[in-house]
């Protein structure tokens, strides 16, 4: 049986770690969507693009190629052909994500494309809009979310592993940031769709919430 598991959330909600670990639980492929427009804001940042010019980035993104390949089981992102896996997780490149996201072209263009990925395999994907847009069709559908200040100490810790110096007020004000520009945005905002089953990760360990998946999916497949 092909089928598809949608996990939504708002920024920091672990998303990300919980579908690539459910992903590896199901024997099946994770496509984390949020590294594609982390892809188109690394590209942005590097030509010095308005992230407010839609016409502009419209135009760049007619000639921009970003892929997605599943190499020993692990998803990369190759972006014009580089493979930037490396810095797509760095703070700023985040935040220019964040700004490009509620663009028309730029949700567009991806989507398409993970459309298509999903029609190609058995994955878990997880992002903000896909059991309400990208996959409305989804088999299972999570919304994944956890407290603002959580939310916000993970993220710190996750930048700080990786050798980034950055205040924790910074990464809270940006995630209360992101999640008014993820719900107000004028193209598939974030919200729960109506199937979706709520998980509160707030005290839960990622284990717990892999298992709490696990089981409502392997009740019904």
């Amino acid at each position: 049986m092909s089928y598809s598991v949608a996990i939504d959330g708002p920024s920091g909600a672990g998303k990300s770690t919980i579908a690539s670990a459910l992903a590896k639980e199901l024997g099946i492929l994770h496509l984390d969507t949020g590294a594609m427009y982390r892809a188109v804001g690394l590209k942005m940042l590097r030509l010095g693009i308005d992230f407010s010019d839609e016409d502009i980035i419209s135009q760049i993104l007619e000639k921009t190629d970003i892929d997605i390949k599943f190499e020993d089981g692990k998803q990369r992102v190759y972006l014009d052909g580089e493979n930037i896996d490396s810095l797509i997780r760095l703070h700023e490149v985040s935040k220019a994500a964040a700004s490009i996201s509620g663009l028309k072209c730029v949700r567009e263009k991806l989507a398409q494309a993970q459309r298509k990925l999903a029609l190609k395999y058995d994955m878990v994907v997880d992002g903000r809009d896909i059991g309400t847009y990208v996959l409305p069709n989804a088999d299972f559908k999570f919304f994944l979310t956890a407290d603002e200040q959580v939310r916000a100490r993970r993220r710190y810790e996750e930048l700080k592993e990786k050798g980034q110096n950055i205040d924790y007020n910074i990464v809270l004000e940006d995630i209360k940031k992101r999640d008014k520009m993820d719900m107000t945005r004028a193209i598939a905002p974030l919200k729960k769709a109506q199937d979706a089953i709520v998980i509160d990760s707030s005290n839960m360990t990622p284990a717990q919430v892999v298992q709490t998946m696990i089981s409502y999916i392997k009740e019904r497949l």
